[in-house]
């Protein structure tokens, strides 16, 4: 197995936050965002979309780190005390992004010089370019046999000479990535979803059949809104949540560019974990379920023949709720992060809902709204978020005390 990539995560407790709402960008917070926009006009889908921003965001701390030296050093990087972090993180991006997105090389070439050009010539800004280009290197030569490769070998399910839709499902090799801090894919596997002949099922398959058909009547508008809000998957919904922490005042950009990497990185295993969750249950979407509710020998549950979501289904099995476990993940790393400093509020937009924005005062309240939205979005069951959100606490937790 490839050498663990370790970084550490210092304890030091929040800076006292400002009580107004004044935003302070720094290099790292411009990146993140030029890095993700470059993503999403990649056309990359969400697993791999945040893989990809797990190495990038490594490669940011590696180098910014190096500069500060904040925090120990990894990756066997020599200290550049004195280079300029802004040219560091700019370079440290760039050879990443290059080497990762190719044939977005125009798009990337010119966010790289805009951002050279703010930082004055000399020797600073020469050992940054150079420290960054060192981070991305090491970063992306200890990642390189993490999987992401590996050829699907999805098998339909049919018997011979018989036709069945044949779409292969959404990363089926994934499972078989190796994880940046889990000990293995299935570490934090649930237990199984409900029976088909329990009450839980049957709360389930009602529940989501009522308040989860695209002709629903008992959702409400605000019910409708987060459905549409939380069909993007994306990293830019979630990494926005992560700017409305690291636009604090009082932060340093290796203190932020360390929480992007603890964030990237501990959601790149979420959805590796959960993707073995998934394949290792194969259970049914509630399109499936409730066109087939006379098959599952539950007298409390009616099939609709012409039952239908009010999203389009996502192409892989039910369980567990996939955006339950990253926004659990998520959400764990930034309680960690804020400490008992006072939460602000928590802010994102959607592609979805057509760059409508919606705020949290709590993380509680934002990650039962991405377990509500599923619901009403007609994909997912209530047991489903609820074991989503288990394992995602499980593994954020694991997130924060490895970088440590």
């Amino acid at each position: 197995m490839p050498a663990r990539l370790t970084i550490l995560l210092s304890t030091t407790l929040w800076l006292s936050l400002l009580s107004s709402c004044v935003a302070y960008a720094d290099v790292v917070t411009d990146w993140n965002i030029t890095a993700r926009n470059i993503v999403v006009e990649a056309k990359l889908h969400t697993p791999p979309a945040n893989r990809l921003m797990g190495l990038v965001h490594t490669a940011i701390f590696a180098a910014a780190n190096s500069v500060s030296g904040e925090y120990p050093q990894s990756l066997g990087l020599a200290p550049s005390p004195g280079a300029s972090v802004d040219s560091a993180v700019a370079s440290a991006c760039f050879w990443s992004l290059t080497a990762l997105l190719p044939k977005q090389r125009t798009t990337i070439e010119a966010a790289y010089s805009k951002a050279l050009k703010t930082v004055p010539d000399g020797p600073n800004k020469d050992a940054g370019i150079l420290a960054g280009k060192k981070a991305a290197e090491a970063v992306l030569a200890t990642r390189a046999s993490d999987g992401a490769d590996l050829q699907e070998t999805y098998r339909p399910l049919t018997t011979a000479g018989g036709y069945v839709p044949t779409v292969i499902p959404a990363v089926p090799a994934w499972p078989k990535r190796q994880p940046w801090l889990l000990a293995s894919a299935a570490q934090f596997r649930p237990t199984a979803p409900p029976a088909l002949d329990s009450r839980a099922w049957a709360r389930d398959f009602n529940e989501v059949k009522e308040m989860g058909a695209v002709n629903s009547t008992k959702r409400t508008k605000e019910q409708t809104a987060m459905a549409l809000f939380w069909e993007a998957t994306l990293p830019p919904i979630y990494h926005g949540l992560v700017h409305s922490v690291a636009l604090q005042a009082g932060r340093s950009p290796t203190q932020n560019a360390r929480l992007f990497a603890v964030i990237t990185q501990a959601t790149d295993d979420a959805l590796i974990a959960v993707f073995e969750a998934k394949y290792h249950y194969a259970f049914w979407r509630p399109i499936t379920a409730i066109r087939n509710a006379d098959q599952d020998n539950n007298k409390t549950t009616q099939r609709d023949a012409s039952w239908t979501p009010y999203i389009s289904t996502p192409m892989h099995p039910e369980y567990p709720c996939a955006h339950c476990v990253v926004a659990a993940t998520v959400g764990t790393i930034l309680e960690a992060e804020v400490g008992d400093n006072p939460m602000p509020v928590l802010t994102t937009t959607s592609t979805t809902a057509h760059g409508a924005t919606r705020s949290w005062s709590t993380i509680k309240h934002f990650i039962q709204e991405v377990s509500d939205a599923r619901i009403y979005d007609g994909v997912h069951y209530r047991s489903s978020t609820e074991a989503g959100n288990k394992m995602g606490r499980r593994i954020g937790a694991l997130a924060v005390s490895s970088f440590e």
